[in-house]
């Protein structure tokens, strides 16, 4: 049985949506979009109104909440790769030498 869906984040447009959620699937959090289509109608729609929101299961919500303050906050330290030692600037979620992960602790 699977967890109730909890909203978690607002998104200005459907391109800020589909980062947030890639951001947030890559941690291995399922997310839902809701509102995403409304942009046809955005002349006719208060802004408000258009603003694409995310889902996730409330078990996830703790951990998806904080990836987003990262990401609000723009807290992007950079990080050494663990196999291969190259420097990666914060942003990336995977070493750009060697297209391992990012660890968890970066």
């Amino acid at each position: 049985m699977t967890s109730p869906w909890q909203q978690i984040y607002h998104a200005g447009n459907a391109l800020e949506a589909h980062l947030v959620k890639g951001m947030l699937e890559h941690a291995g959090i399922d997310v839902r979009l809701t509102g995403e289509n409304l942009s046809a109608a955005a002349g006719e729609l208060p802004a408000d109104v258009v603003q694409v929101a995310l889902w996730v299961q409330e078990r996830d919500v703790s951990r998806a909440s904080q990836l987003v303050m990262g990401y609000e906050q723009g807290g992007f330290s950079p990080w050494r790769c663990p196999a291969c030692g190259e420097l990666n600037e914060g942003q990336f979620d995977w070493c750009w030498q060697c297209s391992t992960d990012k660890p968890e602790s970066a």
